[in-house]
């Protein structure tokens, strides 16, 4: 049976990331650090074992990519829109005391994304990969939220565990063998040499 692999790779930080700032769909860019955290993980990774790269459509996960393949020697990005954050409506931009005040959670918020929108939009991401991509080896640069859930999904929701905070530039590989997805990677730390 051909395994098909992805890694999760998320995008480096960005001044609201240090600010604990709801991003979403916010298009926020990298700030300096995150794009020598990306710089330093682009030099870890190997270019023998990915077979492509898609990225979600936010500048930050673009120019995360971007660096990436420039050092891995890929030509090609490709744009993922299933990749995307998770949006969180009228609450980007606010602080978690902040939200927390105005909404009694994060499904309730007007115009966000809710926690079951988002599980169906990460588990239709894990069935359009194993379909239009059997067999190859994907890095899949994206966000905290997208790329959580997608953990849980592969691990029948035994990852990411409570409190635990994925960092930026961090890389996660789910595989898929046999009708089964799995978590065969998981670090919460950048990734670094």
């Amino acid at each position: 049976m051909t395994n098909t692999h992805i890694g999760l790779f998320r995008h480096g930080q960005t001044d609201w990331n240090i600010n604990f700032l709801l991003q979403g769909v916010t298009d926020i860019p990298m700030n300096s650090t995150g794009v020598e955290q990306v710089r330093a993980a682009a030099k870890v990774l190997n270019r023998d074992d990915w077979d492509m790269i898609l990225t979600s459509p936010l500048g930050r996960a673009r120019d995360t990519a971007a660096i990436i393949a420039e050092e891995l020697g890929f030509e090609d990005i490709q744009p993922h829109d299933l990749l995307i954050e998770r949006s969180f409506g009228e609450a980007e931009g606010m602080a978690y005391e902040q939200w927390k005040s105005k909404f009694s959670n994060l499904d309730e918020i007007p115009g966000g994304e809710s926690k079951s929108e988002l599980v169906a939009r990460s588990q239709l991401l894990l069935n359009d990969l194993i379909s239009s991509h059997t067999g190859k080896r994907i890095l899949a640069i994206s966000h905290g939220a997208l790329i959580r859930t997608v953990l849980a999904l592969s691990s029948e929701n035994q990852l990411p565990r409570d409190g635990e905070r994925l960092g930026n530039a961090s890389l996660n590989i789910v595989s898929h063998q046999e009708y089964l997805w799995t978590v065969t990677k998981y670090d919460l730390e950048p990734l670094s040499q």
